[in-house]
C-alpha cells in the first residue's frame, strides 16, 4: 500500500503534534482526513514502539474502522478480523481453578484485537505522508509567540522552533506539553506502586515448556493475592504476550518514588521475577520460565487527575493527559478516542484560528470525564485481580466484583461525544468562549442499547 495523499482545506490552521506514537499518529491521520494541516515532531530518530502486545478494545476498533485502517491493522497482525474475545479468569495457584468467564456479547461486539505494537505503528505510518514528520525533535518548551499572540512556539533541543495555531501534546507519560497545560508540580507522573514483567514467547516454546491452557480466542488472567498475569496471543496465535503484575496496596499512589537514577524500564534477571511469583502454579511458572530476559516496568500514572486537558491553544491526548494503569487494557483505546474527538472538532468546517480555544474547551468537556472514569475503573480492576475486591478470589466473589466491568468502556459510541460537542459549539455561536448548556453524562447507556446503536452506525458506514 502506498502512502495516502491528502488535500488541505483549512490552509489558515496550522497544527503541531508533539509525539509520534500510536495515539499521536491516529490523531494526525484524523486531522489529515479532515483537511487540516498538521506537522508531527518526534524526539526519536525514527518511528518505533517497544516490542510488546497491545489490546485494541471494541471502542478503539470502531474508531480505527471509521478512519479506514482497521482492516490493514488486522492484516499486519496476521488476524482475519477482531479475533480477541472476552477474558477468562483463573487462579494463579494450585490447579488454576476457573474463577470467572466474562460474559460473551451478542454478535461478537465484545471482540477486540491483540496487536503487536510495532505492527500497529507501521500500519498508521502507511497512511501518512512522510513529509509531515520531523525526527530528532525533542520538544523542550512551548511558549506564546512574541509576534502573533494567537499562536504558540515550540522549542526543540536542537535549537530550532516551530510556530502553530494549535499544539497537541501526544508525548506520553513524561510529557513536556503537560507542563504547559498545568504548571502545578502535583500533576507530574507518579509511581503507581505497581510493577510488571513483560515478555513475548513463541507459542510452540510455551507449549513445550508445559503451558497447556487453551486460549480459544480469549485473553487470560491468572489471579493471586497482590499479583496477577495477563496472557494473550498475537501474530495469528504464534506469539504469547505475557504481562506479570505485582502491586503494593498498603501505600497510597504517589507516596513512594523510585530512586532518581533508576530507570522506569530495565532488563532484570529471571530470579528476580521468579521471587515475586513464588508459589504460583506449574502452569504459570512454565510461562515465566520461557521469559529468559524479562523487562521490568515500574508503572507510572498521571495522578491526581488533571483539572483540564487544555489550556489556551494547547491540548493533551493519550498518556500525556491521563496515563493510567493497564488493568482494563484500555489506556491506548482512550488515547485513540481522544485523538478522534479532537481531530473531528478541529476539522469541522466552522473551526478556524479565531475560535480554537472554544473548540479545545469542548474537546476537554467531552473527552476528559470519560478518560478519567476509565482511569478509575482500571485501578479498581487491578485491585480485583490482586485479591483486594470485596468478594475475594473465588468464583462467587469474582463474578460479583467483575460483573460486566468493560461495558461502559467498550460500548460507548465516541461519535456521541463528537456530536454533542459540535451541538454545544453551534449553540454558543462557535465563539471562543461559547456557553455550555449540556452536561457530560455521569451514567452511561445500557449495553443492550449501546449494541444496537453501534451496530446501526457501523451498518450505515458499510452501506456508504
Amino acid at each position: 500500500m502506498s502512502t495516502a495523499t491528502y488535500s488541505t482545506t483549512q490552509d489558515s490552521l496550522k497544527v503541531a503534534l508533539v509525539g509520534g506514537g500510536v495515539v499521536g499518529l491516529t490523531c494526525a491521520l484524523g486531522l489529515l482526513q479532515k483537511g487540516v494541516t498538521v506537522e508531527i515532531f518526534e524526539a526519536a530518530a525514527q518511528f518505533g514502539e517497544i516490542g510488546a502486545g497491545i489490546g485494541v478494545g471494541p471502542n478503539a476498533a470502531r474508531v480505527l474502522r471509521r478512519l479506514g485502517v482497521l482492516d490493514e491493522l488486522c492484516t499486519q497482525c496476521k488476524e482475519p478480523g477482531l479475533t480477541m474475545g472476552e477474558f477468562l479468569f483463573y487462579s494463579a495457584e494450585g490447579q488454576n481453578e476457573l474463577l470467572y468467564s466474562y460474559p460473551l456479547t451478542e454478535g461478537g461486539l465484545g471482540n477486540g484485537l491483540g496487536a503487536y505494537r510495532p505492527a500497529f505503528l507501521d500500519t498508521l505510518v502507511k497512511y501518512l505522508p512522510p513529509s509531515i514528520t520531523h525526527f530528532h525533535k525533542r520538544c523542550t518548551s512551548i511558549e506564546p509567540s512574541t509576534t502573533n499572540p494567537s499562536r504558540n512556539v515550540l522549542h526543540f533541543a536542537d535549537g530550532t522552533s516551530y510556530e502553530a495555531d494549535v499544539v497537541i501534546g501526544a508525548d506520553g507519560i513524561k510529557s513536556t506539553a503537560r507542563s504547559t497545560v498545568t504548571d502545578n508540580a502535583k500533576f507530574l507522573p507518579v509511581f503507581s506502586n505497581t510493577i510488571c514483567f513483560r515478555g513475548l514467547i513463541p507459542m510452540k516454546e510455551a507449549r513445550a515448556a508445559g503451558f497447556t491452557t487453551e486460549f480459544n480466542g480469549r485473553p487470560l488472567c491468572f489471579a493471586s493475592k497482590n499479583r496477577h498475569l495477563i496472557v494473550f496471543s498475537i501474530e495469528g496465535d504464534t506469539i504469547i504476550n505475557v504481562v506479570a503484575f505485582a502491586a503494593d496496596y498498603t501505600k497510597p499512589i504517589g507516596t513512594v518514588s523510585l530512586p532518581p537514577d533508576e530507570p522506569w524500564v530495565k532488563v532484570v534477571s529471571q530470579e528476580e521475577m521468579f521471587k515475586v511469583f513464588e508459589g504460583c502454579s506449574s502452569e504459570v511458572m512454565a510461562l515465566l520460565e520461557c521469559i529468559k530476559e524479562p523487562s521490568k516496568w515500574s508503572i507510572h500514572v498521571v495522578h491526581p487527575h488533571l483539572e483540564s486537558f487544555v489550556k489556551g491553544r494547547v491540548a493533551l491526548i493519550g498518556d500525556a493527559a491521563h496515563g493510567m494503569l493497564p488493568h482494563l487494557g484500555s489506556g491506548a483505546g482512550q488515547g485513540i478516542e481522544d485523538a478522534y474527538i479532537l481531530a473531528q472538532l478541529l476539522g469541522h468546517p466552522q473551526t478556524n484560528a479565531g475560535n480554537i480555544e472554544g473548540v479545545l474547551e469542548a474537546y476537554d468537556r467531552w473527552a476528559r470525564p470519560r478518560a478519567q472514569m476509565v482511569w478509575e475503573g482500571s485501578l479498581r480492576a487491578g485491585k480485583i485481580y490482586d485479591g483486594w475486591g470485596d468478594g475475594g478470589l473465588n468464583p462467587e466473589g469474582a463474578a460479583k466484583d467483575l460483573g460486566t466491568q468493560w461495558a461502559p468502556v467498550w460500548f460507548h459510541d465516541v461519535d456521541d461525544n463528537v456530536r454533542a460537542a459540535i451541538d454545544e459549539l453551534k449553540a454558543g455561536g462557535y465563539s471562543p468562549r461559547g456557553k455550555c448548556t449540556s452536561r457530560v453524562p455521569e451514567r452511561w447507556i445500557s449495553p443492550s442499547l449501546a449494541y444496537s446503536r453501534i451496530q446501526r452506525h457501523d451498518d450505515m458506514n458499510k452501506a456508504t
